[in-house]
């Protein structure tokens, strides 16, 4: 095969691959309580407006927090697409998260943010390659204590960090697809 010809299949590769990732390493614990995650945007399975996508302004949506139990130190949040061709995708690692205040407002950057799957800091917004949608799962953990994260920690460490002191865990899943 030429050279040419090797580069252009691995080009083509990539491009299938879309969002790819690669499934987490670390594995969350089960929490001993749940919490609801609601966002005024969109409903659990519903979809998710384009405005929070790459497609539109990128924003994060609103999120609200109910059931923090008592004693929360934080409140830490992933979003992950399970759905990507190349395993699960990170699309926002973030903690600090006041758990008095349990929301987070349209575009809101929490205190401590880390590195999503696109190798940036903050919220990535759904960006699915064409093709069916895929599902968007708001995952939130609330942790007796305070998270010791570098900045630009990855879900592996955040999950890793939570695995101690958790105390509650809850999902919304949002759905989003490229026509």
């Amino acid at each position: 095969m030429s050279v040419v010809r090797l580069a252009v299949a691995l080009l083509l590769v990539g491009i299938a691959a879309g969002c790819g990732g690669r499934a987490p390493s670390v594995k969350t614990p089960e929490a001993a309580a749940t919490m609801t995650v609601t966002s005024s945007a969109f409903g659990d399975g519903g979809d998710i407006p384009r405005r929070h996508t790459c497609d539109g302004e990128n924003l994060s949506p609103p999120l609200a927090f109910g059931g923090v139990p008592s004693g929360t130190g934080e409140l830490a949040l992933l979003v992950e697409d399970p759905d990507a061709p190349g395993g699960t995708f990170v699309h926002w690692v973030a903690w600090g998260i006041d758990p008095a205040k349990a929301s987070l407002a349209e575009g809101e950057a929490p205190p401590g943010s880390g590195t999503n799957g696109f190798r940036k800091a903050g919220y990535g917004g759904p960006c699915p390659p064409r093709g069916p949608a895929h599902r968007y799962v708001f995952i939130v953990f609330a942790v007796s204590g305070r998270l010791d994260l570098p900045a630009g920690a990855s879900a592996d460490d955040l999950r890793t960090a939570v695995r101690t002191g958790l105390l509650a865990e809850g999902r919304l899943t949002g759905r989003y697809a490229r026509a």
